[in-house]
């Protein structure tokens, strides 16, 4: 190659794009993005500014800002004001560019979080509602750790039906709670380790009369029984397991419900006659009047020999093998298994 010799790059290299990116479009910066989505949730400036913690007039000048820039790159400002007192209105490119920007910033996000995650700067638990003393119980043999190594540990509400799906696309790294399994079996799936808590069964809370359901139910006379039951989640996979996946075809549903204690309010109300199946635990509550809501209804014993509950910590084997001893996972792992009881 000769001294006056030149590289050229070809127009549609990716590298060619990246140093010609116009200079309107590198002075956008990810605050401008946020405040342009906040602005785009909130319908105006002076609200997405109290939602920013800032002043109105710092909002509005960064509106300005992406105006004049986009109005440069598209032919289109982004926001158009509407007059005093009116919410903002978003023109066609202004949406465009709002759901870019939520993707970018998400992405932004999620791709630094899976950076944490990996480098174990952040453990995320997800739990249900009633497993929340468990993991308080294992934080404790980790807490000073993982503040002298500036560990984060994330703590998110997760639903029993969600639990295998969280923890597969890696959103989670450990989960605190129930599943169903087989009565009696060892665990059979090996994609996934588990710190077993404990097994238990299912009760009926219901307001019928003893002449209707007794002190004690076998699992194939609830197809006589009216059911106040979830759409989703543990009761549901009990449902689907001893009855099939077109369970509701074969049952008397008497209510579906979204959460347990609307359905402890239902039958209390007597508006609705009839069971909800309730955890085991749960039934020992009701049954020494602990459950405030729950007064009234009575408690019956639901006889099952297939099915269980498995109350448990949960995690992805092969993620609990490719980290050493002391990578923050299994630190925390093995303080579920100090707390977990003796069997």
């Amino acid at each position: 190659m000769s001294g006056s010799s030149q590289l050229v790059l070809p127009s549609s290299t990716s590298l060619h794009r990246l140093l010609n990116m116009p200079g309107a479009l590198l002075d956008t910066t990810m605050d401008q993005l946020r405040t342009l989505l906040t602005v785009h949730e909130t319908r105006s400036a002076l609200r997405a500014a109290r939602a920013l913690g800032r002043e109105q007039s710092s909002v509005q000048k960064q509106l300005d800002t992406l105006n004049r820039n986009f109005q440069q790159l598209c032919g289109e400002p982004l926001v158009v004001k509407q007059g005093r007192g009116k919410d903002v209105l978003f023109t066609p490119t202004g949406e465009s560019l709002v759901e870019l920007a939520r993707d970018t910033l998400a992405e932004w996000l999620d791709g630094i979080h899976e950076c944490r995650r990996k480098l174990g700067t952040t453990v995320t638990v997800g739990t249900t509602r009633y497993m929340l003393d468990t993991l308080a119980k294992a934080w404790h043999h980790v807490a000073d750790e993982f503040r002298e190594r500036d560990v984060d540990l994330k703590v998110v509400h997760i639903r029993t039906k969600d639990i295998w799906a969280k923890l597969e696309t890696q959103e989670v790294d450990l989960v605190c709670g129930s599943v169903v399994t087989r009565s009696g079996a060892g665990w059979d799936r090996p994609e996934f380790e588990v710190i077993e808590w404990r097994r238990g069964g299912l009760a009926l809370l219901t307001n019928l009369p003893e002449t209707v359901v007794g002190e004690r139910v076998r699992v194939p006379a609830l197809r006589s029984v009216p059911l106040v039951v979830p759409g989703a989640g543990l009761i549901a996979e009990f449902l689907r397991g001893w009855f099939g996946p077109d369970y509701r075809q074969g049952l008397d549903i008497a209510a579906e419900i979204d959460e347990i204690q609307y359905g402890i309010s239902l039958l209390r109300s007597n508006l609705v006659q009839g069971a909800m199946i309730v955890t085991s635990g749960l039934g020992v509550v009701a049954s020494n009047n602990e459950l405030r809501e729950g007064g009234g209804l009575r408690v019956v014993e639901l006889s099952d020999d297939s099915l269980e509950r498995l109350v448990g910590v949960f995690a992805r084997t092969d993620e609990l093998a490719k980290h050493p001893a002391d990578h923050p996972l299994n630190l925390l792992w093995s303080a579920f298994k100090a707390e977990a009881p003796r069997p």
